[in-house]
């Protein structure tokens, strides 16, 4: 992992499930400099070939790392303020002012974000979506968040 972020924030997948959604995100992370976090178990192994294959060679540009569990990342995070990304959510996701060192916290793709990191949150925001429907593909949402905060910070 070669690059030094620019963005700061992170970007942390609670027990994520489909390979391809992580490695776009892994993607993105290191197109806009942002630390991805990978919050324990995961639903695939990280030498998965759709995780490389959707990743591409970005995963050496970027700065990831895994957890165990929710509470070891949030021990070595504890100045970070979360924003919970959920279906629930009541604040719309452009309605948050991003601040230095936030993290944006996305739940995995069948169950979404457990009570309990929800609860943790300084904020549990959503994306609008069409009324009757239930989610957006978890990797699209990462970037449209991830892209609001970036525009927020300048793209510096």
């Amino acid at each position: 992992m070669r690059h030094t972020p620019t963005l700061i924030v992170h970007i942390v997948l609670h027990e994520p499930e489909i390979p391809p959604n992580t490695g776009n995100v892994i993607r993105l992370c290191a197109n806009i400099g942002a630390t991805l976090h990978l919050i324990e178990p995961l639903g695939f192994d990280l030498s998965d070939r759709h995780l490389r294959r959707a990743g591409l060679d970005y995963r050496v540009m970027g700065v990831m790392r895994r957890w165990p569990d929710f509470a070891a990342w949030r021990k070595n995070h504890p100045q970070c303020r979360i924003l919970a990304a959920s279906r629930h959510g009541t604040v719309r996701y452009d309605q948050i002012a991003y601040q230095h060192d936030d993290a944006l916290l996305f739940g995995c793709e069948t169950r979404g974000l457990p009570t309990f990191c929800r609860q943790a949150a300084t904020a549990v925001m959503h994306l609008p979506m069409r009324p009757g429907n239930r989610s957006l593909n978890l990797s699209n949402s990462v970037a449209v968040v991830a892209y609001e905060a970036w525009r927020q910070q300048h793209f510096a």
